[in-house]
Parts: C-alpha cells; sequence; structure tokens
C-alpha cells in the first residue's frame, strides 16, 4: 500500500536516538524553526508582526500551487503548467468582467473552469493519450501563457475591484491571500486524508499497476487528480492577481517549480506515494522565510537562487537519509500517530518562540544606524541598463553616506511586491522603485504610502498611486527619436523591421508607441513586421536571423533596446552599418562600443547612471522633508558616431 508519513521502528532507545529519529521525521519542520531562529538572530527587521504577516502573504500564492501540485506527485506525476494555467484563469476573470461586462460572480466561476479545463486536458492527454505527464504539462505550459498573451493582448487588464479585496486585510492586519492559503491547505488535507480520491492518489503513486488489478479506475482518477491541481491552479491566479490588482500575461512564470520545490521540500516523494498537505505548507513557508530574510539581509538576488537550489537538494537528500536510518511506512489515511503528530508541531511552535524571544534580545539594545536606509527595487539586473542604474545610485548613496539595500524582481511583478513590502515593513527611510508593470506595482507603493514612506519611481511611473518624484526619462519621446533618426538616415523612405521588447511590460508599449508615433511623419518607410524578442540579445539574433529568411531586401532595424540591437547586428553580419542601418535604445556599454564600431548606427541613450543617481539624491530629500519637483525627467540623446566620444553616460 501506498506510504503516507513515515514512522520510526522500535528498539531505537535513549534519549538521543529519539532525539535523531524526531529530526528525521520532520526534518522540513526542524529546517523552518532553524531558518526562523537564524533570521531573527541575524536581523532586527525580521521578527515583526508586519513582517511575519509579510511572509504568509508572500508564501500563499506558491502554497495554493503547492497543495494543487502535491496530489499530482503523490500519483507519481507531474505538473509543469500550473503557472500558465494561474496566468490564464485570472486573465480569464479580468477580461469577461472589464472588457466585456460578464458579472463578477460568473466571471470568477468561468476563472475557474478554465482551471480546471487546463486540468482536465492534462489529465486527457495522460491517461487516455498515453503521453508522459512532463510532456502534457509541459505543453500545456505553452498553451496556457500563449492563451494569456492572445487574450490580453499582451498587456495587462485591471482587475475588478470586487475581487481585488482578497489581495486587502480584514480588520487592516489581517491579509486575506493568507486566509486562502489556509482554506485550501484545509481542502487539500481533507481530500488526501479523507477522501476516496484521495486514498486512490497514494495507491497509485504506491503501484499503478497493483492500484489498476485492485479495481480502481486509474485513468478516470487521473482526470480528477489533474482537474483538482488546475482547480487550485486558477484560485492562486485569482489570488496572485488580486495582490497587483491586474491581471498579468506573463505572471507566476516559474512558479511551477517553486511548487515542486514546496512540495519536495515538505517530505513528498517524485516517485510518488508519499506527500502531505501540512509538509507542502511547511516548504511553502520555508521558501518564502529564506526570500524573505534573504531581502533583508541584503542578499543579492543571484545567490538567492543558489540559495534556495541548496535547499531542494538537501531537503532530498535528508529524504534519502531518513529512509536510510531504518523508517518503516504508515498506510495512508491510517489514524496512528496524528495525535503524535499535532504534539510535534504544538512543541515546535513553543520551541520557536523561545528561542526566538531569546534571540530578539541581541537587537533590543543596539544602537540604530545614523545613516539613512533606503530600498532599490529594480525590475531586473539582467539587463545592462538596469545595472548601470544601479550602478548609479549606489555610488550616490556612498556619496551621500545612505545605506542602500538593492533587489532584484527578475521581471517578476509578484517577486517585486513582495520586496516592497519587506521594504516597507522594515521601515527604510524612503523606497525608490523601478516597476516590472505599472499598474501591478501599485498596492505596495500605497502600503508604503500608508507607512508615511517616501516613494520614488525611476524610470517608469506607478498607476494608481502616488509617488514623491518621478525620475524617468521619456519612452514615447525616446521611441519617435528612434523613429526619426532611422528615418533620416534612410532619406525618408525604405524597408525597416521593428524588434519590439518584452511583451506585457510598460517599456516596451511605450517605445512601440513612440515608434509609430515617429513613423507616421515618414510615409516612405514601409514597416516589414513587428516581431518581439523580449528585451534579449540572443532572442533578438534569433527573431531578426528568421526575419531576414522573409525580408533578405530589409534596409533599416529598430530596436527596443541595445541588447536586441546587438542581436539583430550579429544576425546581419556584414550588412550592419552598410547597407541595413540598425537603432538601439538605452545607451548601454556594449552598445556605445558598437555606435563607435560603426555597426550600430545610433542608440536613443537615457543615460541611465544618472537616472539613479537622480533618485537617490531626490530619495534623501524626501526623507529630511525638503521639497522634490514631482517629476524630473532626465533627456535622451541620440547618440552616433559623431558624438560618442564625448558621451558618458
Amino acid at each position: 500500500m501506498a506510504t503516507d508519513t513515515l514512522k520510526s521502528t522500535p528498539g531505537a532507545g535513549g534519549a538521543t536516538s529519539g532525539l535523531r529519529r524526531l529530526l528525521l521525521d520532520n526534518g522540513a519542520l526542524t529546517a523552518l524553526i532553524v531558518l526562523v531562529v537564524a533570521l531573527s538572530a541575524l536581523s532586527g527587521d525580521f521578527l515583526t508582526t508586519d513582517n511575519l504577516l509579510n511572509v504568509g502573504v508572500q508564501a500563499a500564492v506558491t502554497a495554493v500551487l503547492a497543495f494543487g501540485v502535491t496530489f499530482v506527485i503523490v500519483s507519481a506525476g507531474i505538473d509543469l503548467s500550473v503557472g500558465s494555467v494561474a496566468a490564464l484563469s485570472a486573465t480569464v476573470l479580468a477580461w469577461s468582467a472589464t472588457s466585456h461586462g460578464v458579472p463578477v460572480v460568473l466571471a470568477v466561476v468561468l476563472s475557474v473552469a478554465t482551471g480546471i479545463v487546463a486540468g482536465l486536458v492534462n489529465g486527457f492527454l495522460i491517461a487516455y493519450g498515453k503521453l508522459p505527464p512532463f510532456i502534457a504539462t509541459l505543453a500545456m505550459l505553452s498553451v496556457a501563457r500563449g492563451l494569456s498573451l492572445v487574450i490580453s493582448g499582451g498587456s495587462p487588464i485591471p482587475f475588478p475591484d470586487s475581487v481585488s479585496h482578497l489581495g486587502d486585510t480584514l480588520g487592516g492586519w489581517l491579509p486575506v491571500p493568507v486566509l486562502v492559503m489556509v482554506v485550501m491547505g484545509l481542502a487539500a488535507a481533507v481530500v488526501l486524508g479523507r477522501t476516496y480520491i484521495g486514498r486512490s492518489m497514494y495507491a497509485i503513486g504506491g503501484n499503478e499497476e497493483a492500484a489498476r488489478l485492485s479495481g480502481l479506475r486509474v485513468k478516470k482518477q487521473k482526470l480528477a487528480i489533474y482537474a483538482l491541481s488546475g482547480l487550485f491552479a486558477a484560485v492562486a491566479g485569482i489570488v496572485l492577481a488580486s495582490r497587483l490588482s491586474s491581471a498579468q500575461p506573463q505572471a507566476a512564470d516559474g512558479y511551477e517549480l517553486d511548487a515542486i520545490a514546496a512540495v519536495v521540500i515538505g517530505g513528498a516523494s517524485l516517485a510518488g506515494g508519499t506527500g502531505k498537505a501540512s509538509g507542502t505548507l511547511i516548504g511553502a513557508l520555508i521558501l518564502a522565510v529564506l526570500r524573505n530574510g534573504l531581502n533583508l539581509l541584503n542578499v543579492s538576488a543571484f545567490w538567492q537562487q543558489v540559495v534556495i537550489g541548496v535547499v531542494i537538494a538537501l531537503a532530498v537528500l535528508l529524504d534519502t537519509v531518513r529512509r536510510k536510518a531504518g523508517a518503516t511506512p504508515v498506510a495512508a489515511g491510517t489514524g496512528g500517530g496524528k495525535g503524535k503528530q499535532a504534539g510535534t508541531y504544538a512543541l515546535a511552535a513553543v520551541v520557536t518562540v523561545a528561542v526566538v524571544g531569546a534571540t530578539s534580545l541581541l537587537h533590543g539594545g543596539s544602537a540604530a544606524s545614523t545613516a539613512p536606509r533606503m530600498g532599490l527595487s529594480l525590475s531586473t539586473l539582467n539587463n545592462p541598463f538596469f545595472v548601470q542604474i544601479r550602478a548609479g545610485a549606489q555610488a550616490e548613496a556612498k556619496k551621500l553616506g545612505v545605506d542602500l539595500t538593492v533587489t532584484d524582481a527578475q521581471n517578476d511583478a509578484s517577486q517585486q511586491a513582495n520586496q516592497l513590502q519587506n521594504f516597507t515593513s522594515s521601515g527604510l527611510g524612503a523606497i525608490i522603485v523601478n516597476p516590472v508593470d505599472s499598474d501591478a506595482a501599485s498596492n505596495s507603493v500605497k502600503a508604503a504610502d500608508k507607512a508615511k514612506i517616501p516613494v520614488i519611481a525611476v524610470d517608469r511611473g506607478v498607476n494608481k498611486a502616488t509617488v514623491n518624484a518621478l525620475v524617468a526619462s521619456d519612452n514615447v519621446a525616446g521611441g519617435e527619436l528612434a523613429a526619426k533618426t532611422v528615418a533620416e538616415k534612410l532619406g525618408g523612405s525604405g524597408k525597416i523591421v521593428i524588434l519590439q521588447g518584452q511583451v506585457g511590460t510598460s517599456a516596451a508599449r511605450e517605445r512601440a508607441e513612440g515608434f509609430a508615433k515617429g513613423l507616421k511623419a515618414y510615409p516612405g518607410i514601409q514597416v516589414l513586421a513587428q516581431q518581439p524578442a523580449d528585451f534579449d540579445r540572443t532572442k533578438g539574433l534569433d527573431v531578426m536571423s528568421n526575419l531576414l529568411q522573409a525580408h533578405p531586401d530589409v534596409q533599416g532595424v529598430i530596436a527596443a533596446n541595445d541588447e536586441m540591437a546587438l542581436g539583430a547586428i550579429k544576425a546581419l553580419g556584414s550588412k550592419a552599418g552598410r547597407s541595413v542601418q540598425v537603432v538601439g535604445f538605452d545607451g548601454t556599454p556594449d552598445g556605445l562600443t558598437a555606435v563607435k564600431g560603426g555597426t550600430l548606427y545610433a542608440s536613443v541613450a537615457q543615460q541611465p547612471s544618472q537616472l539613479g543617481r537622480i533618485a537617490v539624491d531626490n530619495a534623501l530629500r524626501a526623507v529630511r522633508g525638503k521639497k522634490v519637483e514631482p517629476t524630473v525627467k532626465v533627456p535622451v540623446k541620440v547618440v552616433t558616431k559623431d558624438n560618442v566620444a564625448g558621451f558618458s553616460g
């Protein structure tokens, strides 16, 4: 029979052996306690009510997704599509309720139905189509994400106010996402431990052939299992979109990996047959505590990925050690040991509170730092433009004696919301934000405003929220300049292609708007094609190579950033700078080098280091109560071979 929990063999005598067994059988819980104690000792900002509630909110979406994935993994399957299904479900809700006037209640039903249908398709392909779960759900990952982009047109859709309350708090302090997480966790626990379908999951995961021979309708059970996973994904998508006040077509990208990690850290086996909702919840909390604590400790987002990867590996290793230590299986759904398990959790809570209370004294008498503390949340550091913003901000912070914490949202609006929440609960003097999306950042900025923390937006504005200042170049005006530059170089007539930025981001939309406006003045310019290349050099190379096959007579290229322009130059080869003129955007070091070499005709330079410097300067003025201008424009400049030598960026 399949297993749910593990119980130690008798005869292991002695208190030391008993403690060792307790730690082995509750490895995830032990790890969570150690993390909480360690972070409480390392950061005085961790052990606050606001921050602990932040951890709960930040764990909510991953936990709800992971509860659904637990059903699949217990039955020896895998579901890679939950992140995309979450985004699709939220998009369907927002699209139907706001764009088509569907009553909100019906829109929610449609959203949940979308998740269930996606799960049923996965289950049908696996059970009746005989596709491996990895392949079937990988296909759904792509299909669901593509449909989300098609329905939304690549742009975020505002969420209905009546549903957005799911991202609020009850009584002004208890976050609704945490309540949703608890309710869905209890539902998952009941399904796994108290229902026929739950027992079927363990049976299928333990030995599918034996389950079939015993009379279990395995195919129909798999349909139900993946439908449940889709339902939980839909709920997670609604909660996520409520937090961001908008349905983001690129939301929850990569969350399927976090969900799987939470299930595995919580003690489930990818081979099937084991796993429980409480373990999954602990796994999700471990990931949230890790990210929260590492943010508070100002650890690079790149190193955060390394740490989380190590934790996942250690979790699987612990499971292996536990099995080799001689644990014996207990049949799923049996009552034995449940009282003992509840006692273990209660004891763990008491020990944690006691130890954390003691470690908090380490921070009680410490002198407060006299340096102003600020946080800078950048949309991504996987782009030279934003790396330059960081460099300018850090240089100015050092000059002014400011303690600056920098985080990387990795183009994930939800992750940025978490980072801004952490900044707010840490009581920083000011927050500087470069939004992943202007709409999605609004709730987090409102929370900072409510806490009386000045907020400075850099490069991109924040919609539906008040910031003390916006330090930015005009992306639309820059797009017009780029269009004018390539058109004049071609003498007012010619054939061009446009490489667009990442679908759904405000920078991509605004620059595309500028390109369109600028080209209206040049009717002789024919746009052969417009394709997204996601602000990425490799994708710029691939997309340009493909476009050249269809349009070998192209004479000009406008790229929404220098990285894509450099990829296009690579694809063009000897044509770049000779028969084909390429114009980029941002004025990055590599872009300017290409301008000097003549392969890149021009770059519309935004002077990113100046953006970072001016943002920190204005943030410090706001902290000191001095007046700041609501809009601080940093002029864009067209840099060509003629003036690149005198351009500093």
